[in-house]
C-alpha cells in the first residue's frame, strides 16, 4: 500500500531508539523527509547511521533536543521551522511508590511527556491550518486509559497527552488537518528491554520468564500475551500520518494488544 508520503516531511521526537527509531524508519521508507531527534548528537549520528542503512536513499536529518529544557525547544524550532508530521513520541517512564513521587518528579515528567507535545504543537499547528494540511500524532499509551499503580505519574501525563490531543482536534473542523493520539501497550522499547532485562538479572531469570510472569500478573488482559514489537507500533501511526487516514480525527486508536477491555 503506498501511503502517499513522498514529499511530506516529518519530525519524530524520541527517535534515536524503540518506537520513535521504527516510526522514523517506517516514514522514511514510505518516502518522507525524516528529521529525528535524541538528547546528544552521538545517538543522532547513530541512529541516522542506521536509518540510512536500512532506507537506502532516505532523506534524513537529526537535531539534538532535551524536552526537559525549553531553550532546547526553542533551538530545535528555530532549527526545523515547519513540518507536514508532527509526531509527539518523546517520552519518560519509572516505576515508583505513588507516597515516593515527589514534586519535582511530577514536574520533569509533566515537561518532558506533556509540554514537549504542547510546545511543538503549538508551533507548527497554525501553519498546517494556513496549508489546509498536516498531521499531529501523540502517542500515548494505554496507561491513559488504565492508570498503572506503579506509576501513577506517568499514567497521568498519558492521559494528559489524549486531553490535548482531542482539544487540537477540535480546531481543525473542516479542515484537512488532523490530530490523534496512538496508545501502544507493553512495547519492547529500549527503556522496557533495560527494564526487563535488570528483573531478569535480579531475579535470576531468562528474559522469557520475566515477560511471561509480567503478562501474568501485571498485565493479564493483554489478548496478545507479549510485549509488541516497535515496529507494530510504527505501522499504525505511518498510516495515521498518511493522506490515507483523512478520515480519522480527533481519535484515540489504540495498537495494545488487547489490554484494554473496553470496546469504545
Amino acid at each position: 500500500m503506498d501511503l502517499q508520503l513522498t514529499g511530506k516531511s516529518a519530525l519524530v521526537t524520541g527517535s534515536t531508539a524503540g518506537i520513535g527509531f521504527a516510526i522514523a524508519r517506517r516514514l522514511a521508507a514510505e518516502g518522507a523527509e525524516v528529521i529525528i531527534s535524541g538528547r546528544t548528537e552521538d545517538r543522532i549520528g547513530a541512529a541516522l547511521t542506521a536509518l540510512a542503512a536500512a532506507v537506502p536513499g532516505a532523506r534524513l536529518r537529526g537535531v539534538a533536543a532535551d524536552f526537559a529544557r525549553r531553550d532546547s525547544v526553542e533551538n530545535l524550532l528555530r532549527e526545523v521551522p515547519a513540518v507536514d508530521i508532527l509526531v509527539n513520541n518523546v517520552g519518560i517512564f519509572e516505576p515508583k511508590e505513588f507516597a515516593d513521587i515527589p514534586d519535582e518528579d511530577w514536574f520533569r515528567f509533566f515537561e518532558v511527556n506533556v509540554m514537549s507535545g504542547v510546545r511543538l504543537s503549538r508551533h507548527y499547528f497554525p501553519a498546517m491550518l494556513q496549508k489546509n494540511w498536516g498531521r499531529i500524532l501523540f502517542i500515548s499509551s494505554e496507561s491513559a486509559v488504565q492508570i498503572p499503580q506503579e506509576m501513577i505519574h506517568y499514567g497521568t501525563t498519558k492521559t494528559a497527552q489524549l486531553a490535548v490531543a482531542r482539544g487540537l482536534a477540535e480546531l481543525t473542523r473542516g479542515t484537512a488537518v488532523t490530530v490523534n493520539s496512538v496508545l501502544p501497550g507493553p512495547t519492547a522499547s529500549e527503556g522496557v528491554e533495560g527494564f526487563v532485562a535488570g528483573m531478569a538479572r535480579q531475579q535470576n531469570k531468562s528474559r522469557e520468564q520475566v515477560e511471561q510472569e509480567f503478562f501474568q500478573t501485571a498485565r493479564p488482559t493483554s489478548l496478545i500475551q507479549r510485549f509488541a514489537s516497535p515496529g507494530e507500533v510504527a505501522d499504525l501511526v505511518a498510516f495515521l500520518a498518511s493522506p490515507l487516514a483523512s478520515a480519522t480525527n480527533g481519535a484515540s486508536v489504540r495498537v495494545d494488544g488487547g489490554v484494554v477491555k473496553t470496546i469504545v
